[in-house]
């Protein structure tokens, strides 16, 4: 009998690495490939990033539209509860066998959250890791208790989500399924992507991806004005992608649209790049600049040198390729990356293979909801 597994996306950067797996899922004979996408993805605002997926060749089962407007923290646990509300329905209408789920955002905590009251096994890839600056890290290790599947994108997170008392039966060391895609995408050329965007890389450039630090109170003003005053003195020319939905990222994302509209020729902001030209940008740049998982996990695999602001990354493992700074000191940290050495540097979240291991055991792992608590030997 097929398992239908059941993909739950709420973002771009998310959906981006499912990719590989959903395309495997596809091509598996012994699995079902079903797809419920949220949040961001149903949200003009954000791009109407579902019709990507639709694009790319993958059917649509369910969408759920749960991300109220506002950009507040209240606005973000009422989306999560109406995710909640909504996906009942969508997974008692799907009857999925596994809910499949990666990270650590708030619709994946609200899939997890219904998939568990409904007796669904959960599947939870990137548990383990830490982020110590976000809520995220809170939400990610909750996950992880609701999961019965865990696929860790290093040893280390392995040895983590064991330590939390998950059976090492249980738990597979795969890599990060965000490599799949940078070995195994065509990338488009750095003449097609500049004309895509109407902008030009320029002498220097950047990628330039900052979301909400959520644990922060106040500041975030001030914080993302200094940034860009930093940028501004640099001679990088410079790609925005937009913040993600959680609170105060429309604020984030606001700035930057009026930063950007001071000179049009040296800035670009981009709602949605995809995940193809998103990883072409990230080959063709200088450095990354920001706080996003993408500059610690998979800027490695082009040998990017990687500014990481602030702490919404703090834990993570770092592959040689990335500088931490504190906002006040971007400058500095600027012309060190630009100047960093990076040919040498080996990405420490795998080779390529994690959406092949993944499908692999979906396909032949007989999961269930019972669970018992795993001690570990003192």
């Amino acid at each position: 009998m097929r398992k239908k597994i059941c993909v739950v996306t709420g973002t771009r950067a998310e959906y981006g690495l499912f990719f590989p797996i959903m395309k495997k899922i596809q091509l598996s004979k012994l699995l079902d490939l079903q797809i419920v996408a949220t949040t961001m993805h149903l949200s003009e605002e954000f791009g109407n990033t579902y019709k990507q997926i639709e694009k790319d060749g993958f059917f649509i089962n369910e969408k759920v539209e749960n991300l109220l407007s506002s950009d507040t923290k209240t606005s973000t646990a009422k989306s999560t509860g109406l995710a909640i509300l909504l996906l009942s329905d969508v997974f008692s209408r799907l009857s999925p066998n596994v809910v499949l789920i990666l990270g650590d955002r708030f619709e994946a905590h609200a899939a997890a959250t219904t998939a568990m009251l409904m007796n669904i096994p959960i599947a939870h890839i990137h548990g383990g890791e830490i982020t110590e600056g976000a809520i995220d890290e809170k939400i990610r290790h909750s996950i992880t208790k609701m999961s019965s599947l865990h696929f860790t994108s290093t040893g280390e997170y392995r040895n983590r989500v064991i330590q939390m008392g998950e059976h090492p039966n249980t738990v597979f060391s795969v890599g990060a399924p965000g490599i799949d895609n940078i070995l195994n995408i065509n990338l488009v050329s750095k003449e097609d992507l500049e004309r895509h965007l109407s902008w030009k890389f320029g002498h220097k450039s950047a990628l330039f991806t900052y979301h909400p630090p959520t644990l922060q109170e106040g500041g975030l003003e001030k914080g993302i004005d200094d940034i860009l005053s930093s940028i501004e003195k640099s001679d990088l020319n410079v790609i925005f992608t937009y913040a993600n939905a959680d609170s105060n990222g429309r604020k984030i994302n606001q700035r930057i649209e009026k930063f950007c509209n001071k000179d049009l020729k040296r800035f670009k902001i981009v709602k949605n790049l995809g995940q193809i030209k998103y990883l072409s940008a990230m080959k063709y740049v200088n450095i990354l600049i920001g706080n996003t998982s993408s500059g610690i996990i998979e800027a490695a695999s082009f040998k990017k040198p990687v500014i990481n602001i602030g702490e919404r990354q703090k834990g993570r493992l770092r592959s040689g390729n990335v500088i931490d700074c504190h906002i006040n000191k971007l400058d500095i940290a600027i012309l060190d990356a630009l100047m960093m050495d990076c040919s040498k540097v080996i990405n420490l979240y795998g080779n390529g293979d994690a959406s092949f291991k993944i499908v692999k055991k979906l396909e032949n792992c007989n999961i269930g909801n019972i669970k018992f608590f795993f001690n570990l030997k003192v």
